[in-house]
């Protein structure tokens, strides 16, 4: 069904005879879907994060049945066609990256946050499923990129956006040592990527939007499921260790970089310099 799906919003035919209103309700309409479908990973993941009791299930840890969860939700992923296996090796490493960070972030000279709970698959303090949350981000971009059609306009150029991407990834470890320099680089990718638009399909036309404000968005509901983990304890931060609070909403502008490192990964990884537009 997913698939017949997939291949009808790949395959919209041409509306000319729609206009006003009802090509706004029906392109509000496809764009919703085509979201929600991009985000098959993210919601199935994070319903299992609500859903798995705390204490597990049948003598299995939580933790351990989020891994399995989420290693299930990609196999069949694959095998039902909606995930390449290049898509999938994506996913590995935005695995590997996020966890990467994760066992830092917990590490005893650290403590930024901590896993509470019990598991047979924790590593270095982390469990193993937490790598799949930074994964869900890049599936959410490489299903998007693929489904909207995406083309980007005004790329800055490839050294650039590498570079202020490995930046980013690099003062999540060292603003522990030599200082946070997050609005520096926000400042840096604000020039870089000031004049970089996306195009973007909902329905037959090319709609476009600044690239800047897709990562600001993105970060914004990574924000959002980032409180929602935390009030179901899947970890704490510091201050949530006695009660809950929210996260504070300087992460917001953290996960908006991480989106910007995310987004540079799938556009090499995926191959699509063809389809970004470098100006001379």
């Amino acid at each position: 069904m997913l698939a017949t799906l997939d291949a009808h919003l790949l395959n919209l035919n041409d509306r000319q005879h729609l206009r006003g209103w009802q090509r706004f309700a029906l392109e509000f309409l496809y764009f919703g879907i085509k979201e929600a479908r991009a985000c098959l990973f993210v919601a199935l993941f994070f319903a299992a994060v609500v859903l798995v009791p705390r204490a597990g299930l049948l003598g299995v840890p939580r933790y351990d049945l989020l891994l399995l969860i989420a290693l299930a939700i990609q196999g069949w992923m694959v095998w039902a066609g909606l995930e390449t296996w290049d898509e999938l090796k994506s996913v590995c490493l935005f695995h590997l990256v996020g966890f990467g960070l994760e066992v830092f972030k917990v590490s005893g000279a650290i403590q930024s946050w901590s896993y509470p709970d019990f598991a047979y698959t924790k590593l270095f303090g982390v469990p193993l499923f937490s790598g799949f949350m930074y994964a869900a981000v890049g599936s959410y971009v490489i299903q998007a990129w693929r489904l909207f059609d995406l083309r980007i306009r005004h790329h800055p150029p490839y050294w650039m956006a590498v570079l202020i991407a490995l930046l980013i990834y690099a003062n999540f470890f060292t603003h522990h040592y030599i200082g946070d320099y997050r609005w520096y680089l926000a400042a840096c990718a604000l020039g870089l990527y000031a004049r970089t638009t996306v195009l973007f399909r909902p329905l037959d036309r090319e709609r476009r939007m600044p690239l800047l404000l897709a990562f600001v968005l993105i970060g914004f509901f990574i924000w959002l499921a980032e409180n929602i983990s935390t009030f179901w304890g899947v970890w704490r931060y510091p201050n949530q260790l006695g009660a809950w609070s929210v996260v504070h909403v300087s992460k917001w502008s953290s996960w908006s970089l991480l989106v910007v490192m995310t987004f540079t990964i799938v556009a090499h990884l995926k191959h699509v310099k063809a389809r970004i537009h470098v100006p001379e």
